[in-house]
């Protein structure tokens, strides 16, 4: 069984909900996203999403797009990510505490490398799924044909201004996971979520049996409360990736047991 299918059911069977950060790979550099990634499966993640830098995301605010830039100005490489993590994989400290890790990914990257090749490379080092956010649903059906072959979970992404009709076939498509957005626009952190979330999350139960994870604007755990009832899974990003920015001018270890106690206040919001 693919490892997200394995959590949501134990989740599921326990009652309890997913917590899900987001880490750029390579900012500052792969060995402190290593760190990062132990440091918040050790703090409780259920499941962790690595973003590959792209040079022109298309949904992700300014954080996470300014780590994006540092990282490629380093000359991060898809090939060097894949390293990182399968390292990571095979390491014994890993085996004690492995979560599931999921790419962020540009269709772009994927289809430079061939889509049949970076799903297999990508399921080999270490990767469960994938999360597309520019692969429109009308076109990912050769990838997820792909993906299905080798157990690989295609997740694909649900906004507030989707048609209805369209959301239904997203819903129906998607494998893993259902990314539902909470807000119209662009990663990164708000001070409030919109009143309608609720419903929308609702609305969605009656169109899939699929885990409902929400991601963009959550980073506070007075978000996490308000959600923790509607949604299966909370996905936490910018919050994360601006700590991690301090590194430079903060030392790493500092800075990852910051956000580490960080990690901690979101999961018991989660789980209260």
């Amino acid at each position: 069984m693919n490892a997200i299918d394995a959590l949501f059911q134990d989740l599921r069977a326990r009652k309890k909900k997913a917590f899900i950060p987001f880490v750029t790979a390579g900012d500052p550099d792969l060995d402190t996203t290593v760190q990062a990634i132990q440091e918040l499966a050790r703090r409780g993640a259920s499941l962790i999403e690595v973003g590959f830098p792209y040079s022109d995301p298309i949904a992700d605010g300014s954080v996470i797009q300014a780590s994006y830039t540092r990282a490629l100005d380093r000359g991060i490489k898809v090939e060097q990510i894949f390293r990182a993590i399968e390292k990571l994989r095979q390491s014994a400290d890993w085996q004690k505490i492995a979560v599931p890790l999921v790419a962020m990914v540009s269709y772009s990257l994927v289809h430079h490398r061939g889509p049949e090749r970076f799903i297999a490379q990508a399921k080999e080092c270490g990767f469960s799924g994938a999360i597309l956010p520019d692969l429109p649903v009308e076109e990912a059906e050769e990838l997820a044909g792909f993906a299905s072959t080798q157990d690989f979970k295609l997740i694909q992404l649900v906004t507030p201004t989707t048609p209805s009709e369209r959301a239904t076939r997203i819903a129906k498509s998607t494998t893993g996971f259902l990314y539902c957005v909470s807000v119209v626009g662009i990663t990164g952190e708000r001070g409030s979520l919109p009143p309608q979330l609720h419903d929308q999350l609702r609305w969605l139960r009656t169109q899939t049996d699929l885990p409902l994870c929400v991601g963009f604007g959550i980073s506070t755990p007075e978000h996490v409360h308000l959600l923790k009832d509607s949604a299966d899974g909370i996905i936490v990003g910018s919050a994360l990736v601006r700590r991690l920015a301090e590194i430079g001018k903060r030392p790493a270890n500092d800075v990852i047991k910051d956000i580490g106690t960080q990690v901690d206040a979101l999961v018991k919001a989660l789980h209260d």
